[in-house]
């Protein structure tokens, strides 16, 4: 449940803290909702995996087992047509690291 952005290389870090799982998959509208497209690596207790996005923002969530999950360290949420939500994902134009 953590996002992190290298803003320089667009590079995004979704992490789930989820132990006892067995598979999880990151599905969003990077991947047309694809639930098997982006499957997860576990790391001790967590869930790993780096994309790289541009710039923009991105609905998302993770499918834990057969069950999604949001990130509650999202951005922000939106509404969908199931009547829950969906995660967020914002992902920053590009810094050239010169200040």
């Amino acid at each position: 449940m953590c996002i992190e952005i290298d803003k320089t290389a667009r590079k995004i870090i979704f992490k789930f803290r989820a132990g006892s799982a067995k598979k999880v998959c990151l599905a969003g509208d990077f991947n047309k909702w694809n639930e098997e497209s982006h499957p997860m690596e576990k790391i001790g207790d967590f869930w790993h995996l780096t994309l790289q996005l541009l710039p923009g923002e991105y609905r998302f969530k993770y499918l834990i087992d057969g069950f999604w999950h949001n990130d509650l360290e999202a951005h922000k949420y939106a509404p969908n047509a199931w009547g829950s939500d969906d995660s967020v994902v914002v992902v920053p134009e590009p810094t050239s690291g010169v200040t």
